[in-house]
């Protein structure tokens, strides 16, 4: 008997039974966690699995004011309705979280609201929520630079240069945002002619250099020869597309013989025999086809700000909002007008 009660004292028994007992809280933890997060993830399941069948108002109000989710993760679902183009799944859920909302998340709630009707093009209303929280919060510049774009999109020009002060006034460059909308609202005003929008377009151009894409689409569209003469041969290849599509009889070729980019590009064309080759691949490949081969020049645009793709050029992009962004990006393509024109031809 006594021999027991040494073996208890024994320091060794005393750390081998610590360890027992850490190991067993340790498995029942472990499964304990397990069997929790199973549950956890049966909850989320079924909740997505409601969703997935396309709730009515109803129900969603019924799903939000029951609170088996947070604000935050509705708020995420919303935001992911929105990313995937259902708009008015989206809105839905921002409305009624809107209702049970005890304020603290009132104005990021209103705002994601304001910016779901935007995307889902319903201008009016996303104006009218941009203007409720800078009734209440005037300073929150996100809000402004959305109530901004909802201006531009109505062709509301007068109220869109009334956002750029209180902008100013939260020290953000607005002088580019000002150069662009005096742009779009010259482009905009019928009561013009084309040749004084023709003049201001190119005031607005050499004050500082921008919207290169914007103002030179429009004026080699309306007045080659005057383009011609504002023509800045370091941007050449910012404007390629257009270059590449104009008429040969609006082709100034005295200015093209006096620079190096032109002679390339027009050469690839087909126009002059300048060059024998180019530092742009596209180019080079069409001066060394010399028409041998259909094939021609395609082009796609990029956004140097967000990098998205478009196959149409932009002035501000739809993805990130930024202006004067665009990068054209040269494709070698198959030249189906070529080959319907020789069709056609052919009968003569």
């Amino acid at each position: 008997m006594s021999t027991f009660f040494i073996e208890f004292r024994d320091p060794l028994f005393g750390i081998i039974i610590f360890f027992i007992l850490v190991f067993m809280i340790s498995i029942s933890s472990y499964w304990w966690t397990k069997y929790s997060n199973k549950e956890k993830n049966k909850s989320l399941d079924k909740f997505l699995k409601d969703l997935k069948q396309t709730p009515s108002v109803a129900e969603m109000q019924n799903l939000i004011s029951k609170g088996s989710l947070s604000i935050k993760s509705w708020m995420l679902l919303a935001s992911l309705y929105a990313k995937n183009g259902d708009f008015e799944k989206s809105i839905e859920i921002y409305n009624e979280l809107l209702k049970v909302d005890d304020g603290n998340n009132t104005r990021e709630l209103m705002f994601l609201l304001g910016r779901t009707y935007f995307k889902a093009g319903f201008l009016e209303r996303a104006k009218q929520i941009f203007l409720n929280i800078l009734k209440n919060n005037p300073r929150t510049p996100e809000a402004l630079k959305y109530l901004l774009l909802v201006y531009e999109y109505m062709r509301d020009f007068d109220s869109a240069f009334e956002v750029l002060e209180p902008l100013d006034e939260l020290e953000h460059d607005i002088e580019l945002d000002a150069h662009y909308l005096r742009a779009m609202k010259l482009l905009s005003d019928h009561t013009i002619q084309d040749d004084a929008k023709v003049e201001q377009l190119i005031e607005i151009y050499k004050k500082d250099g921008d919207l290169t894409y914007l103002i030179f689409e429009y004026i080699f569209r309306t007045d080659p020869q005057f383009a011609w003469k504002n023509f800045d041969g370091c941007k050449g290849e910012k404007l390629i597309d257009i270059l590449w599509s104009l008429d040969a009889s609006k082709l100034d070729l005295d200015i093209i013989s006096k620079n190096s980019f032109l002679k390339e590009l027009y050469t690839a064309r087909g126009d002059i025999k300048e060059v024998t080759k180019s530092t742009i691949f596209e180019l080079d490949v069409l001066i060394n086809l010399e028409k041998r081969a259909n094939a021609t020049l395609s082009f796609e645009y990029i956004c140097d700000g967000c990098k998205q793709v478009f196959p149409f050029s932009f002035s501000r992009c739809s993805s990130c909002h930024a202006i004067d962004t665009v990068r054209v990006d040269l494709l070698l393509v198959k030249d189906h007008y070529k080959n319907d024109f020789e069709e056609n031809n052919s009968f003569q």
